[in-house]
């Protein structure tokens, strides 16, 4: 039967119970971790890549060697303040979703240390669905964006108010939406506040 389910989650795209099981290992044993460790591990546990920065030059330094080691031509990037991130690096950008795009550079909401996800939103994503995002996705993220749960996630925002559209993706794959990429590259560009 063991069989019998790794072949199921392996063909609806589900990680498997051992995945499952050894995350929330990790998430038990780090529950008194401050929570950017946390957030830290669980991330790269799940399959992403981290990248720490101390500050802006840092992060354009590390944007830099993802798109030169990843081969990244042309990235989907509306946002304005990253798109300056872009004109630094040069590298060609589009601010409408182009099947040519070889990655997505977006910001997100909130990163939850619960069980390092991150959660975006449309303010993030526009109008698109998170199963249409290219194989390489890139966020920058502040540190003060790391909440301790999807419950003060979504309490903040409530506070905040008009924002719809909540998806969370986590490592390489979506945890909502059973259409996305299975080998999605996700790297996350933590810069301090």
């Amino acid at each position: 039967m063991n069989l019998f389910k790794r072949i199921v989650s392996k063909l609806t795209n589900q990680p498997q119970e051992e995945e499952k099981q050894s995350l929330e290992k990790l998430g038990d044993s780090l529950k008194n971790a401050d929570l950017d460790y946390k957030f830290a591990q669980l991330f790269t546990h799940s399959g992403g890549f981290f990248n720490y920065c101390a500050d802006e030059a840092e992060a354009l330094q590390t944007l830099n060697q993802i798109v030169k080691i990843e081969g990244i031509g042309n990235i989907f990037c509306w946002d304005k303040e990253l798109q300056s991130f872009l004109n630094v690096v040069k590298v060609p950008y589009t601010s409408e979703m182009e099947h040519s795009s070889d990655a997505a550079f977006i910001t997100c909401e909130y990163l939850i240390a619960y069980d390092g996800r991150i959660m975006l939103s449309h303010n993030n994503i526009l109008h698109y669905h998170s199963s249409r995002l290219p194989d390489k996705i890139i966020i920058m993220a502040n540190v003060s964006q790391i909440v301790n749960n999807l419950n003060d996630a979504m309490g903040k925002i409530k506070r905040n108010g008009n924002i719809k559209n909540l998806t969370s993706i986590s490592g390489g794959q979506s945890s909502l939406d059973s259409s996305s990429h299975t080998n999605t590259k996700l790297f996350l560009l933590l810069l301090e506040d």
